[in-house]
């Protein structure tokens, strides 16, 4: 706890300089964009964690074998590691794994300090008024949340349900973030919100479901270990639809590498797992390609269009790579880290872009002064 205070107050002392003459809203505007960025990379970092096997670097939680950090348990990592050398434990892999709870409390903290923020802005008017503070109160809870399920993966000895759903929430984590951060640059005059048709909107939500199937898949693959039941592309093990096992496969609570009977899962059921976020993955590229279409017609949203291509590239390159070039370090963390920067985008773009030509605001709260109207 009191490292992730200390990892805190770097970007807080940071920001509050930087942003020493602007306005409380936009020195929240900042410390939000900023918490943002942290988060982001402690997506990348979570994943690093998972890949190179350090996610039980520490088998016990919140510290290591009972002390804060490695350093103190020194002599029961050397212990671990000689009865396993190639085990979960080792020095390297308990420093990653501390290393990444370090950095999780302190992006902890920031969302804290967001969070009283904004409820002690909450009373002020005109251009320092805070955005409405149940957002960031939500996401206080939703990180206290991760921090619960990143207990469990560790307790629960990375069961693949549970490192699925943290995934899947620390991507979550990056949208709410997302989501303030446009809409306070909105409150303080700094974006407007696009106006789209009705059908543009409904295929960016259908869209962005897609994506978060696909997270879904992407994190049953990494976490069963399936990346490599299909070495080759197109194909998967020379055929186009090898032996699968289904209901085995997609067994949600189980323990890893076992059934829900107790038994060894089959190649084949790794083999399904991973032809389905394969093939699932051609349906996402479809829909991002006809979205991107979409967006480059209308001039205001040409840059989200071609942001949109470029990290639906990235993903298929980095994607292919795992698989043709026996998922290496640096394009597994890519992977992930392409998930959660499409995960923005199509936040951001929702956030900012509506259907009606009526006036936005972000706080539901009802105020003495006129609503701010925000041009189509």
């Amino acid at each position: 706890m009191l490292m992730g205070v200390l990892l805190a107050l770097g970007p807080l002392v940071w920001v509050g300089w930087r942003n020493r003459r602007a306005t409380p809203l936009g020195r929240f505007n900042a410390l939000t964009l900023f918490t943002l960025f942290l988060t982001f990379d402690l997506v990348m970092f979570g994943a690093f964690t998972r890949l190179t096997d350090s996610g039980l670097g520490c088998p016990d939680w919140p510290g290591c074998y009972g002390y804060t950090s490695p350093l103190g348990a020194k002599s029961h990592i050397d212990a671990a590691q000689s009865a396993m050398p190639s085990g979960p434990v080792t020095v390297g892999k308990a420093w990653i794994e501390m290393i990444h709870r370090y950095l999780a409390t302190g992006v902890g903290v920031l969302i804290l300090v967001l969070a009283v923020t904004s409820w002690l802005g909450k009373t002020r008017e005109g251009p320092s008024r805070m955005i409405s503070p149940w957002w960031p109160t939500l996401t206080l809870f939703w990180v206290c949340m991760q921090g619960a399920f990143g207990a469990l993966t560790v307790t629960m000895k990375l069961f693949p349900a549970i490192v699925t759903l943290h995934l899947l929430g620390g991507l979550s984590l990056l949208a709410l973030l997302t989501a303030q951060v446009v809409r306070s640059a909105q409150a303080q005059g700094n974006a407007v919100s696009t106006l789209v048709a009705p059908g543009v909107r409904r295929l960016m939500w259908a869209t962005l479901a897609l994506l978060l199937l696909q997270v879904i898949l992407g994190g049953w693959v990494s976490t069963n270990y399936a990346v490599l039941a299909c070495s080759d592309f197109p194909k998967c093990q020379n055929s186009w639809w090898p032996v699968m096992n289904f209901s085995q496969g997609f067994e949600f609570w189980r323990e890893l590498g076992m059934t829900a009977d107790g038994e060894a899962i089959s190649f084949a059921a790794l083999t399904a797992i991973h032809y389905v976020h394969r093939s699932m993955a051609l349906v996402v590229l479809v829909v991002f390609g006809l979205l991107a279409w979409q967006l480059n017609r209308l001039p205001t949203l040409r840059t989200h269009s071609r942001w949109l291509a470029g990290l639906i590239s990235l993903q298929l390159i980095t994607g292919l790579s795992n698989v043709v070039l026996d998922w290496p370090l640096v394009a597994a963390v890519l992977h992930t880290g392409g998930a959660g920067a499409l995960v923005i985008a199509m936040t951001w773009l929702l956030a900012g872009s509506r259907t009606s030509a009526a006036p936005t605001t972000w706080a539901p709260e009802a105020s003495n002064s006129s609503p701010s109207r925000l041009p189509a």
